[in-house]
């Protein structure tokens, strides 16, 4: 099949230039390749700014890249990036109707959603959407300083409605959707993947005190990751270290606000001997600190699908996670790890304390973690699921509608 990806705001060449934190650029990354190696062709649409060159990337998986020309040519942030959808739409039309007809549209967040759903009316390409945050959770999550467009939710209503299927990560993102309007039998519960050849048992270990336990957790040093949660909850856990991997470069961690607050809250807790930030690393190399760990802690408030604890399942590494979003789809509480309540550290400071003084539970949770991440959890099966989602909207057909 022809597949169309449209991903507005996040270019899959981030990852293949190094420069990727693991977001919904990594996503399409991998599912692109994925797709390829099933067989299929497939073009990524993303908007061109003063980071990309003009016209046509191929990569070395197989597929294109497209920079769209839609507004300035130059780093937009989110909220100034509506504006322009409208134009990027016009433009994937064009595109379709004069020089590649894709079978199936695949529009990953919102705003994508919007261009891909004007284009496919105008070309008669069935669409699918992924929505991967949604702006309800988010404005629970932030409240006032939720920084997205007032009717950001009537959009993602809207496209919903219009999309012929919207493909959902977890069963609590099903929920949500449902609460916001959009019907049950629009949606495709396909879990994403784990890149398996990066994320594995085997291979480099990051450097580590054998005598002192180790604990991670990973992710931005943003306030809903809940790591101050986690640093709050290692005073019940002596013996261990925490680790943090995020952020900045380990050389500006001191000047960096986040960086800051964390550990002078270490110091305030009395563990600053034993919380250290590392810093953002490349992604080849995220690996080695997974294996490093004798547990995972992935403590966010919010996550909509919970990569680091797949990352970490799939390293061999036993997982203590919040029951949220899509952590509590991919951590089977007390057999593939622990789950304890968000932002609720004296709950995770127990687990904490409790896995690490159990080597046996440690070992039967990384033995069932690793099983579930080959056999539900892969890019391959990723693709082959989504494969028939396309096929089944491919085969109803559209009529085009005059180009406004």
């Amino acid at each position: 099949m022809r597949i169309a990806m449209i991903s507005e705001h996040a270019s899959p060449l981030t990852v293949l230039s190094g420069r990727s934190t693991g977001g919904q650029d990594t996503h399409v990354a991998e599912l692109a390749a994925a797709l390829v190696d099933r067989g299929h062709e497939v073009h990524v649409y993303t908007r061109r700014d003063s980071t990309t060159l003009p016209g046509t990337v191929a990569t070395p998986d197989g597929y294109e890249v497209l920079h769209v020309p839609a507004g300035p040519p130059r780093l937009l942030p989110g909220d100034e990036l509506l504006p322009h959808t409208g134009e990027f739409g016009r433009w994937l039309a064009g595109h379709w109707r004069d020089a590649w007809l894709p079978d199936v549209a695949h529009a990953h967040f919102w705003r994508s959603g919007l261009a891909a759903v004007h284009a496919g009316r105008r070309t008669g390409v069935p669409v699918v959407l992924t929505y991967h945050a949604l702006g309800t959770a988010q404005r629970r999550l932030r409240g006032v300083r939720d920084t997205g467009p007032p009717g950001r939710a009537g959009y993602e209503r809207a496209l919903g409605r219009a999309a012929d299927r919207v493909v959902v990560q977890s069963q609590d993102e099903i929920g949500e959707l449902v609460r916001l309007g959009v019907p049950r039998s629009r949606m495709s519960l396909v879990p994403a993947g784990v890149n398996e050849r990066i994320f594995r048992p085997d291979g480099p270990v990051a450097p580590r005190d054998p005598a002192r336990p180790r604990v991670l957790t990973v992710g931005r040093l943003t306030e809903s990751m809940g790591f101050e949660e986690v640093v709050r909850a290692m005073p019940a856990a002596p013996e261990a270290e925490c680790v943090i991997v995020g952020g900045p470069p380990a050389e500006k961690l001191p000047t960096d606000g986040s960086a800051r607050r964390l550990t002078a809250l270490a110091r305030s807790c009395g563990v600053a001997d034993r919380v250290r930030l590392i810093g953002g690393v490349p992604r080849e190399e995220l690996s080695s600190w997974y294996r490093s760990a004798d547990l995972l802690v992935a403590a966010p408030w919010h996550e909509p699908f919970g990569l680091t604890a797949l990352e970490g399942m799939a390293c061999g590494v036993p997982v203590i996670g919040t029951d949220v979003g899509g952590i509590a789809d991919t951590v089977i509480d007390g057999l593939t790890g622990d789950l304890v309540p968000p932002r609720d550290p004296r709950a995770l400071g127990t687990a904490i304390r409790r896995l690490l003084g159990d080597n046996v539970r440690r070992f039967v949770y990384a033995t069932a973690a690793l099983d579930r991440i080959r056999s539900r959890y892969s890019w391959r099966r990723c693709a082959e699921q989504l494969s028939l989602v396309y096929e089944a909207v491919a085969t109803v057909a559209r009529p085009a509608t005059a180009a406004a």
